[in-house]
């Protein structure tokens, strides 16, 4: 009999996959930029074979990547099985910029990138090199499915493809035999199993413990209120929040990690409430610019929340919920704007915001794909969030492809229905890189937005240092309060 393997998605992943559209593509992507280093050739260009052979030997690490989609009969729900006609140069690709390539045209190739749709017959990931930067430098850019991946075990992966040394060598790849897909019927009789053992299971430790499990169930049902409560309230309409195209504009800025810890020190607040705080400052000034009066806005920011403890931080797969954040884009003083900001995370993190999140892809598990669609495309239809903004934390050394040094690296949050700007933040080597993903049409002034951004940091920042520090105990209480990690879908 054939040893046959598979895996069912999540209730979650597979959340990725039912709201994609040709205008909402679900991949989340990261564009790295390196020095050229010893994968320099000597007439110039990278050498893409010997980074092929390193990432063929690599890809045993990380077998998601030599999976693709299968679907169980009637239901439709998706399980990930081995591709048998993997082949790694469709995923690796070579392109370059005409030389000397600017950031300018870099970004504008980013964008071109992140506007096409991952091919569903195939492993859901892509890595393009791009050489042609001034300099000799060259940029990695990986598209990966959300449905793959979150934002945490993104990093992980990072750490897998990329080392904390120069490598010289190369290992030899790791054989690999894909497993038999199994059948249609195999499939579907194994999905019978798992929709009839899911419910017996609960009974059978409600009858162990039952005063356990119904303390869970109240618990369960407070938070599940708590979370629909918030998704309930719609926010106001503004510029952003528009029907989005299928093309993408890319833009980043970095930041020293140094400068945010002495706004900490001398404000308060966590790292996450410092950046909260800058896109509520750039975000007002960028609607003023474009006529909006913003003291007239419920404007809030969609913050996903990582769910993984340190046993899972090598998951693939996502394991995120999330918080609505109120944002007040209509505070003048930054300090108060930061005040807020802090204020409004600490209700949050003693809310059950999350958790009810997480249920609500519990309950979709024993329910099924249908329900998932139909939920989705009604919450399609309202607008409870204005922007999403994720913030992962990375490495603090430098990283290498090989022996070229990673210097900067920028995220890429993708962009759901009626929301045309995406914020997606990322720490690496001592600096706090920022990734502006928005619609083509809906934000043609990008640019714009990310000056907005630093001149709203810079406010901050004057203001932290024209004013005493915070409190030793008020300090020490918000990083214990803070320690909770953002992240996407990363």
């Amino acid at each position: 009999m054939a040893h046959y393997g598979y895996q069912r998605l999540s209730a979650l992943d597979n959340t990725f996959l039912v709201i994609e559209s040709p205008n909402a593509l679900m991949h989340v992507a990261a564009t790295g930029i390196f020095e050229a280093g010893s994968l320099a050739k000597p007439g110039g260009g990278i050498d893409i074979e010997r980074v092929s052979a390193y990432v063929a030997s690599r890809l045993h690490k990380i077998p998601r990547y030599r999976q693709r989609l299968a679907y169980i009969p009637v239901e439709q729900h998706p399980v990930w099985v081995d591709d048998e006609r993997f082949n790694l140069h469709y995923h690796l690709r070579h392109t370059s910029l005409p030389r000397p390539g600017d950031e300018r045209l870099l970004k504008r190739m980013v964008g071109r990138i992140n506007s096409e749709e991952l091919d569903r017959g195939k492993p859901l990931w892509e890595a393009w090199i791009i050489e042609g930067l001034a300099g000799g430098r060259f940029a990695m850019v990986t598209k990966v499915h959300h449905c793959m991946i979150d934002g945490v075990s993104g990093v992980d992966l990072l750490s897998i493809l990329l080392s904390a040394l120069p490598v010289t060598t190369i290992e030899e790849p790791v054989r690999w035999i894909p497993r038999p897909t199994p059948s249609p019927i195999r499939l579907l009789l194994d999905e019978a199993v798992q929709r009839v053992g899911a419910p017996m299971g609960l009974a059978a430790r409600l009858l162990r413990e039952p005063g356990a499990v119904l303390d869970e169930l109240r618990d369960g049902l407070g938070a599940l209120a708590e979370t629909l409560g918030a998704t309930l309230h719609v926010a106001s309409a503004t510029p952003l929040n528009q029907p989005i195209g299928s093309h993408r504009r890319f833009d980043w800025l970095a930041m020293d990690l140094a400068e945010i810890g002495a706004i900490r020190a001398r404000l308060g607040g966590s790292l996450n409430d410092v950046v909260l705080a800058v896109v509520a400052g750039a975000i007002q000034r960028f609607l003023e610019r474009r006529g909006v009066t913003v003291e007239t806005l419920d404007f809030r920011a969609f913050v996903p929340v990582s769910m993984r403890n340190a046993g899972e931080r090598n998951g693939l797969g996502n394991r995120v919920a999330s918080w609505i954040v109120d944002l007040p884009i209509a505070e003048r003083d930054p300090r108060k704007r930061l005040t807020r900001v802090t204020e409004a995370t600490t209700r949050l993190k003693g809310s059950r915001q999350a958790r009810g999140a997480e249920i609500l892809t519990e309950v979709v598990d024993w329910t099924g794909s249908a329900v998932l669609s139909l939920a989705m495309r009604m919450a399609g239809r309202a607008v409870p969030y204005n922007l999403v903004v994720t913030n992962v934390p990375g490495p603090p050394a430098p990283l290498y492809l090989l022996g070229a040094r990673m210097v900067e690296i920028y995220p890429m949050v993708p962009l759901f229905v009626n929301q045309g700007l995406g914020v997606a933040l990322f720490s690496y080597a001592g600096r706090l890189h920022w990734g502006f993903n928005a619609d083509w049409d809906v934000v043609p002034d990008l640019h714009d937005l990310v000056a907005d951004t630093e001149a709203s940091f810079a406010e901050l920042h004057h203001a932290a240092a024209t004013s005493k520090p915070a409190a030793r105990g008020r300090r020490k209480r918000l990083r214990s309060n803070g320690s909770a990690i953002l992240t996407d879908a990363r």
